[in-house]
């Protein structure tokens, strides 16, 4: 009697054992055969808990119990990281847990235009969500990622360029990345060379590039501007480079009065012969190789045809004809 009863006891159990089995294996299934990635995110300082029940809310497990079981018993509670990620319905706990445990995380695609300034870098990358605004801006003053700048800011040398981001990579790692992206595209032995051999430092050079990439952009220009500048510094002319003098206006509503001529800074290239102290923007390839290779031309004016193009001249006559000609906006007073 004692033996059947114990016998039953055995089989009662392993009934019971095979039921929570197969539960627990339903419960590690896919919720569906729907294949449509969602994404989901893993926010800093949350539990395996809180994860299991996100994922529960968003129908992508069957079981947050289980999916806790299942995290503990591969040991992978601690290695869940933060992050976005992709995930779809048709995943199992298993490969959950090995997405949410890999650092795939999903890449925001995102472009920087040629000749944006730091403070519009900031602002595009923020409206993305991708940064917070003061501390990139804070975070582009470490000049010490890159060796001969001598302005306390990377301005000119974050490489405009698209680039792919997580949503938690910090700052820091994204601006390191446009640095080693300048560095790769634009810091070639050849162009340093070419510098040297026409007598300016690199960082002048960027600083060049990044006045020429402001007053055009069309690519047939880039060297014909690049030749107007070189053959002023060569005379010592001031530059009278417009665009100086909006990077030295605090708040710019788009038009240059006359009294912004005569802001006092060393931005203002009607103020201050030779070249601004650094960069004004941060200039793309083909603006940094016309600031190397200028085109060989005796022009020191151009103004600008109100079509997106510019007229060149060699002297202030022809100059002053076409700036009749063309220039209808008047500097205000």
């Amino acid at each position: 009697m004692r033996t059947k009863l114990i016998s039953s006891c055995w089989g009662f159990l392993a009934i019971i054992l095979i039921v929570a089995g197969l539960l627990f294996f339903k419960a590690s299934l896919p919720m569906s055969d729907n294949t449509q990635p969602q994404v989901f995110e893993v926010k800093s300082g949350m539990t395996l808990k809180q994860v299991s029940q996100e994922l529960l809310g968003q129908n992508l497990i069957r079981s947050a119990n289980a999916f806790q079981a299942i995290a503990l018993i591969q040991d992978k509670e601690k290695l869940i990281k933060v992050g976005e990620y992709y995930i779809s319905p048709s995943m199992s706990v298993a490969e959950i847990l090995q997405r949410i445990t890999s650092g795939k995380t999903v890449l925001h695609s995102v472009t920087i235009p040629e000749g944006y300034r730091i403070t519009e870098i900031a602002n595009l990358l923020e409206k993305r969500n991708l940064v917070d605004k003061n501390i990139f801006l804070q975070q582009a003053k470490n000049v010490q990622l890159l060796e001969g700048v001598p302005t306390g800011s990377l301005e000119g040398y974050l490489f405009p360029d698209t680039y792919h981001f997580g949503k938690r990579t910090t700052e820091t790692k994204i601006i390191n990345k446009m640095v080693e992206t300048f560095k790769e595209r634009a810091l070639k032995q050849e162009f340093l060379k070419r510098a040297e051999d026409i007598g300016f430092s690199f960082h002048e050079i960027i600083t060049l590039a990044s006045l020429i990439e402001k007053e055009t952009g069309k690519d047939s220009e880039r060297k014909q501007i690049s030749s107007v500048f070189h053959n002023r510094l060569k005379k010592n002319m001031l530059l009278q480079t417009d665009p100086t003098v909006i990077y030295a206006i605090d708040v710019f509503d788009g038009n240059i009065r006359k009294r912004d001529l005569k802001i006092d800074s060393p931005y203002n290239t009607y103020l201050y012969k030779g070249l601004p102290p650094g960069p004004i923007a941060n200039p793309g390839l083909k603006s940094i190789t016309a600031a190397l290779y200028p085109a060989n031309t005796s022009n020191l004016y151009f103004v600008s045809k109100q079509d997106g193009s510019h007229k060149f001249s060699a002297t202030l006559n022809e100059h002053n004809l076409a700036v009749k000609k063309y220039q209808l906006r008047k500097i205000r007073r």
